[in-house]
């Protein structure tokens, strides 16, 4: 597997959706040679619980025009030609982080479902994912039947029509189901080319005043480090349009939590772009699609620990106004997808408490009114948005928030 930097910034964010322990790590690390799960607890316990990424090239082979991800076919060793870069946004399927995975699903081009062929389809966050592709507009799905060297061919025909059931009549009637291993490497390659079939490079919007969402963020200083040796706090996403470059003056928003005599509120951040790191490489700009790494002269005690994680980033007096009250039209699914026993989704009440995910910020609040046709919710944390933008809606139904539906800003 090739560890070298890509040829081009990475151009498409594909996403790995479903139910915990369905692989979808496993396939990453596969494909790009990168555990993303690296947090200590991530670790401990062997699940995904913040949204990961890694970077992978896809190459065809020159010869018999098959798909890898080296630039040398595996198949043949002839030499392959680069097609485009991929980042991948690997999300948690565990229950309990459903709010994590929906902020990475704000960064998605497209995605893979990732199913367990041994076990019995569906799977609650397997449903749960597929809803959140609805409401993110993910049209652009390859179906990824993992683990089929556990099973026998009778199994896997059974796990195929149960497959077929759930997508039925879903935004991803239509994709493509793969049988593969990710554990043993087989099929990758028909994987590969469909991915390259059926989830193409969007048009981005260059001429943008630049915006990106900010999905991780971080502090390289190690303990003792001297003062004199200290660098910037780091900032990881997408940029979803525009072009940012070196040097550039930004502007974070809704920023930093203030408190004054007993009193909250946020104030924004403004700093330059020290550096811009995209596909393994340093580069003097990046633009839309992708993901990146952005150093900053900010204290590192802000960007630490993710701590700007939700914050969006562009041009100072560009970004959209932050709003502590947010208006949305609901639409509401008629079933709790994400329990087994698929309650029905009551109507949106007055006083509730309700997580709302808008980009990549989560947000709790309480519904100050609730018509058939507008909510009205008030932020404990704000965000910067703009009208018409969808937002991911979810209530506490037993020990977990579960996705209820989503909105559209008034």
């Amino acid at each position: 597997m090739d560890s070298a930097p890509l040829p081009k910034q990475p151009e498409l964010n594909l996403g790995t959706l479903g139910h915990v322990d369905n692989g979808k790590s496993t396939l990453v690390q596969a494909l790009a040679g990168v555990w993303t799960a690296k947090h200590s607890e991530e670790l401990r316990r062997g699940i995904t619980i913040r949204v990961g990424y890694a970077d992978v090239g896809i190459y065809k082979c020159t010869e018999h025009k098959g798909y890898c991800t080296s630039t040398n076919c595996p198949t043949c060793n002839s030499q392959t030609k680069f097609v485009r870069g991929i980042s991948f946004v690997d999300c948690p399927g565990h229950h309990s982080l459903m709010v994590t995975m929906l902020s990475g699903a704000a960064l998605m081009d497209g995605a893979l479902l990732v199913l367990s062929a041994n076990k019995k389809c569906p799977q609650p966050q397997d449903r749960e994912h597929l809803a959140a592709a609805e409401i993110a507009d993910l049209n652009k799905i390859v179906i990824v039947q993992n683990k089929i060297d556990l099973i026998d061919q009778e199994q896997a025909l059974k796990n195929y029509k149960e497959i077929k059931t759930l997508i039925k009549g879903t935004i991803a009637e239509k994709a493509p189901i793969i049988p593969i291993s990710a554990q043993h490497s087989i099929n990758l390659d028909i994987l590969i080319e469909n991915i390259e079939k059926q989830i193409p490079t969007p048009k981005r919007d260059l001429s943008r005043p630049p915006k990106m969402f900010i999905v991780r963020s971080f502090d390289v200083n190690k303990p003792g480090t001297m003062a004199e040796k200290i660098v910037g706090g780091i900032i990881g996403g997408s940029i979803i349009e525009g072009v940012f470059k070196s040097g550039d003056e930004i502007e974070i928003l809704p920023g930093i939590r203030i408190e004054n005599k007993g009193k909250t509120h946020y104030e924004p951040l403004f700093t330059e772009i020290d550096s811009l790191s995209a596909g393994g490489s340093i580069v003097k700009e990046a633009k839309s699609g992708g993901l990146i790494g952005v150093g900053t002269y900010l204290d590192p005690s802000l960007t630490r620990a993710d701590g700007l994680v939700g914050n969006i980033v562009g041009k100072p007096g560009l970004l959209p106004q932050v709003i502590y009250n947010l208006s949305f039209e609901p639409h509401l699914f008629k079933k709790v997808v994400g329990t087994e026993t698929l309650a029905k989704v009551e109507k949106i009440k007055t006083n509730e408490n309700l997580v709302v995910n808008i980009g990549t910020s989560v947000s709790s609040g309480v519904v100050t009114s609730a018509r058939r046709d507008v909510v009205e919710i008030t932020l404990r944390r704000p965000v910067s948005t703009e009208a018409k933008a969808r937002i991911a809606i979810s209530r506490k139904i037993g020990d977990s928030w579960r996705l209820i539906g989503y909105g559209i800003i008034e």
